[in-house]
């Protein structure tokens, strides 16, 4: 639940623009936010770029926030925008009057902290442009220009430099204008210059304003910009451990879910049954576990008798592909919730007792009683919004392993057009090296537009270096190195004939052509030394696959 238990959301004044994305029961005045937490988290939907919420906390206290989700092959980018992005030039500052900008981001400093607070690496670019106006005023003088970071702390050191170190990334290289100063702009020269670098201390970030002191001299004048806070690496979505033992387990602090409880994460085992994680009180309790190969428990019990919600499920869950469990326990009722399977719920009682009370350590991928431990992995475990770090308590732990191999065997498929899933150990990506298209999930296709007379040479490597030798047993260490076949696929669109669309030779002399007559049939011809295949097709329409695989 996003707001304290008992409040009807549904009734409460939102943005318009944040309906949507809002599912509401208005007779139970019951809402969920159905937001992902993260950049990745769209990604695995198949999304590439754009602008989306993410909700950081999930079922926290937090609010959606807008972001800007840029997926590439290699990284995921999360960028919040702020309002002043643009070059902006100022004059007329002195310290007694300075030149102040803050920015806004659209958000609240907890949302962006959350977005910071989980990401592996954040960054933000800032430039400052002079003429005539000093930057820091280094080696040893009081800085003209500062920012204010997070905890709206004044921050005397540039892009570039590490926090403390009053330079410019100039300084730190030793290329500046003027040696005796770490910044460029420090140099106070009459020609317009630049200090420009990446901001990446996370506990600094974001820049929330900038302090100009130097651009009321002659010819003074400066120009500034903060570029957006960028972040990349979620330190959520694939914090997972190991269990490897049904013994083992890990233990946290109490979990304190008195009026609500919401629980979320993902699984994969193989094994029959298992209990996810547990925590006691005297009397109460509260428990999930997969009590069969295709069902999911969750038990609760806050003193008027055990109530256990089931999800039954078509087919196995302990098939070693991961799946996703959300629990969720509030004043008007229990629910639970396995992939995209039914929900199950049950209204809470009117009468008896309310508070979940809860004193022992909170188990997970164990249990404290005589019950069954978990074998397989769990990851991205969120209990009320907070993300617990399965990784760091594991690497102490017997028995558990951090991190969970094996992802490509759930979300291989992603991978399209023969572009290869290939393990991390966060996560996966998808190598389209051996695909004729590319991007995050191969499946940006690869092309050019050429106009009459242009064409593109590619040169490939022999797979071995060619030489002429007549000793036969020297060089049979090389059969295996021809491939038998070889398979050519491309796409065209033309209306221009006749045409050359491919044309391929080598050192042996072999060549294959492919040409698109005037009439519009196709011209195919393959040399393999000595011996020269023609096909000269009439219809307009031929299957280049079964011509492609005449003789090699």
């Amino acid at each position: 639940m996003k707001l304290a238990a008992g409040t009807d959301l549904c009734l409460s004044h939102l943005p318009e623009d944040i309906w949507p994305a809002w599912c509401c029961n208005e007779n139970s005045g019951l809402c969920c936010a159905i937001y992902e937490q993260s950049c990745e988290a769209y990604r695995h939907q198949g999304n590439t770029a754009g602008f989306f919420y993410i909700d950081s906390d999930g079922s926290g206290p937090l609010g959606p926030l807008q972001v800007y989700c840029n997926i590439t092959e290699d990284k995921i980018w999360t960028s919040v925008q702020h309002n002043n992005t643009e070059l902006t030039r100022v004059r007329g500052s002195n310290p007694e009057k300075p030149y102040t900008m803050a920015l806004d981001y659209g958000g609240s400093m907890e949302q962006l902290e959350a977005v910071i607070d989980g990401s592996e690496h954040c960054e933000q670019e800032v430039a400052y442009h002079c003429r005539r106006s000093r930057l820091l005023n280094t080696p040893d003088g009081i800085p003209f220009t500062w920012w204010i970071g997070r905890s709206n702390e004044r921050h005397p050191y540039w892009g570039g430099s590490p926090p403390g170190v009053q330079q410019c990334e100039c300084g730190l290289d030793e290329s500046c204008l003027d040696i005796r100063h770490f910044c460029n702009c420090d140099a106070d020269k009459d020609e317009w210059t630049n200090d420009t670098g990446f901001l990446s201390f996370k506990d600094h970030l974001p820049v929330t304003q900038i302090v100009i002191t130097d651009t009321n001299r002659s010819n003074s004048e400066a120009a500034w910009r903060i570029g957006p806070l960028r972040c990349y690496g979620d330190r959520h979505f694939w914090n997972a451990v190991s269990f490897y033992t049904e013994a083992s387990y890990l233990h946290f602090p109490t979990f304190h879910a008195e009026f609500s409880a919401d629980i979320s994460f993902f699984f994969k085992t193989t094994a029959l049954s298992g209990v996810f994680l547990e925590n006691l009180g005297i009397k109460d309790f509260i428990r999930l576990e997969i009590s069969s190969p295709s069902e999911i428990t969750f038990a609760i019990d806050v003193g008027n008798g055990p109530v256990e919600l089931v999800v039954q499920s078509p087919s196995p869950l302990n098939d070693n592909q991961w799946h996703y469990v959300w629990a969720e326990r509030n004043l008007k009722e229990t629910s639970l919730q396995v992939d995209s399977l039914p929900r199950s719920t049950r209204e809470t009682s009117e009468e008896g007792h309310f508070r979940l009370q809860l004193n022992s350590q909170l188990f997970v991928g164990g249990t404290s009683s005589k019950q069954k431990g978990f074998l397989g992995c769990i990851r991205s475990l969120h209990l009320n919004g907070q993300q617990l770090d399965l990784e760091e308590r594991a690497k102490v732990t017997s028995g558990v392993r951090p991190g969970c191999p094996g992802h490509c065997s759930s979300y291989g498929s992603i991978c399209h057009n023969g572009g290869k899933c290939v393990e991390k150990h966060s996560g996966y990506f998808c190598d389209c090296t051996n695909s004729p298209y590319e991007g995050p999930f191969c499946r940006k296709e690869v092309s050019a537009v050429f106009e009459a007379g242009t064409s593109v040479t590619y040169m490939f490597q022999e797979p071995y270096p060619v030489t002429k030798n007549v000793n036969l047993s020297s060089s049979a260490i090389y059969t295996d190195s021809s491939p038998s076949r070889e398979n050519i696929a491309f796409s065209f669109v033309t209306a221009q004939a006749p045409s050359l669309l491919l044309f391929i030779n080598s050192s042996s002399q072999d060549f294959l052509a492919v040409l698109l007559c005037k009439n519009g049939s196709f011209f195919f011809a393959k040399s393999c030394f000595p011996t020269t295949y023609v096909i000269r097709c009439k219809e307009r329409y031929v299957d280049l696959k079964a011509a492609s695989t005449l003789g090699h």
